[in-house]
């Protein structure tokens, strides 16, 4: 109950200070010199706030989708040859740090959007990819020969047994991946994407110490809200399943 009232709270107040900034001008005041904005000014908040989610929500989808597949297929007799090819690749996402994806990728990419989506689609496979097959890969043999024994094809078991019962654990892989995305996500503004990173920068460059927790807490505000999100709904999907 405790937990559910402080989600309540911290969402409160991150809506409140999006969509009235000035309210917050009081508490920031004292942390800036005389003259210098309070508030971030040089953009909508709100706006950059939802860039910096689409961001992570373009990058976490394909990440997710390609990760979960190879995940299905390495756990299969016929794939499982190239499991150690699929976790070199995986694990390059998250060896290769995103400032070196951005440095190598703005040349050919050019500066904005696609360099940053890039190092958060890397960064988020190994996550999806590793949690997804523990679940395949720890389910019970005896749910797999009762779905055969009632006729179903691979197929059939795969998307009616498999893949639910797998669902907790894929999704705590997405929570992680989604949680990485976000912080990550702030130096896409290094190459001219648009996110809170956009704040931080700011905030070094004037030495205003207002623009970088406004960009630092907004940024950790959103991973444990998400992070929130994502927790439960996976419990609510290991309760469904005990319940059956």
């Amino acid at each position: 109950m405790i937990r559910r009232i402080s989600v309540a709270c911290l969402c409160i107040v991150v809506l409140a200070f999006l969509l009235m900034p000035d309210m917050f001008r009081p508490v920031l005041q004292p942390l800036v010199a005389e003259g210098m904005p309070p508030i971030y000014d040089r953009a909508n908040l709100l706006m950059l706030t939802l860039a910096h989610l689409g961001l992570v929500v373009a990058a976490i989808i394909p990440s997710a989708i390609l990760a979960v597949s190879l995940a299905i297929f390495v756990s299969r007799p016929a794939g499982s040859e190239f499991l150690p090819l699929s976790r070199a690749l995986t694990n390059f996402g998250q060896t290769f740090p995103p400032v070196a994806v951005l440095a190598l990728t703005v040349p050919l990419l050019g500066f904005g959007l696609w360099p940053t989506l890039l190092a958060l689609f890397l960064y988020g496979l190994l996550p999806i990819f590793e949690n997804t097959l523990a679940a395949f890969v720890t389910l019970s043999p005896s749910v797999r020969e009762a779905a055969a024994a009632m006729g179903m094809t691979p197929r059939q078991r795969l998307w009616r047994v498999e893949l639910p019962l797998a669902l907790p654990l894929i999704l705590e892989g997405g929570r992680i991946a989604t949680i990485i995305a976000l912080s990550t996500a702030t130096i896409g503004s290094t190459v001219a994407a648009r996110s809170l990173g956009e704040v931080i920068i700011a905030g070094l460059n004037s030495n205003n110490l207002a623009f970088i927790l406004q960009g630092g807490i907004l940024t950790a505000a959103l991973a444990l809200l998400i992070s929130e999100v994502f927790s439960f709904v996976i419990r609510r999907l290991q309760y469904t399943q005990q319940a059956r």
